[in-house]
């Protein structure tokens, strides 16, 4: 069974639009440029593309049959469904295990969202309309509360069939991009 993934998507868009870009880039640096102006616009281009991966593309929540798989920036967490103790939404999801909290990079609900969702929920209270009234059952929660209402669900059936026990770990795949990028750093400061 694939795991269900919840990421931010606009996040996810343009860190691939930017990975398409920074590929693009480098190839021109590669075919065309010269030493050591070349390393050095190289050594930008990496550390912005190492951070685009960190901060937009590996966030993620992943909601596999035996837990809940949490990507950070930095780390990873996995936190199998019966050790979920509480979910809580303030500005991030925080999924709580025992004695261990992970609080969850994306999707994030800002102030700004939550008012909006709030506002729309007395709105279509209010209404007369029938469909504008059935809107008001699940306004007042951004995605972020939505994501943790599916992961609440989940963990009630899922409970039973899932052991282990949570792990945080530190993401192999994120300090390699970032070692890498700071390699590029150290490669253009001594050509330079």
């Amino acid at each position: 069974m694939k795991p269900q993934v919840f990421r931010s998507k606009l996040a996810w868009i343009f860190g691939w639009a930017w990975l398409v870009f920074a590929a693009w880039n480098a190839w021109d640096l590669i075919a065309h440029g010269r030493l050591p102006s070349a390393l050095i616009a190289g050594a930008v281009l990496g550390v912005i593309t190492a951070l685009v991966f960190v901060m937009a593309l590996r966030p993620a929540i992943l909601a596999e049959e035996g837990g809940i798989r949490v990507r950070n920036p930095l780390k990873n967490a996995y936190v199998p469904w019966n050790a979920v103790d509480d979910l809580t939404v303030t500005s991030a999801i925080v999924i709580e295990s025992g004695g261990t909290a992970v609080r969850c990079w994306t999707p994030q609900a800002t102030a700004r969202e939550r008012a909006r969702a709030a506002g729309q929920a007395v709105k279509a209270a209010s209404s007369k309309d029938r469909v504008e009234r059935a809107t008001a059952a699940v306004g007042g929660r951004t995605h972020a509360d939505w994501v943790a209402q599916q992961l609440e669900e989940m963990s009630g059936s899922r409970r039973q069939t899932s052991s282990g026990e949570t792990r945080v770990t530190w993401s192999p795949s994120a300090l390699a991009a970032l070692a890498a990028a700071l390699a590029l750093v150290v490669a253009a400061v001594v050509v330079s």
